[in-house]
């Protein structure tokens, strides 16, 4: 039996991640395009997604303080 921990919890929120890693990208200087984006390097993948991560974390933490 597989695991596969890729899986979306909320598969909704597909749309609003990927507007939302296109932001991140451009705020960090990565150039994307749509469709594939394997020729980045993984220090600019890791730029991309640490930076995502980071700001889910701000804005969690902001709701948590607003609540």
């Amino acid at each position: 039996m597989t695991n596969n921990s890729n899986r979306k919890l909320v598969p909704e929120a597909m749309d609003s991640l990927e507007k939302f890693k296109y932001e991140v990208a451009s705020e960090v200087g990565v150039n994307l395009k749509n469709g594939y984006n394997g020729n980045i390097s993984a220090r600019d993948a890791g730029r991309i997604g640490g930076n995502m991560v980071k700001k889910m974390i701000q804005q969690a933490e902001n709701s948590m303080i607003n609540k």
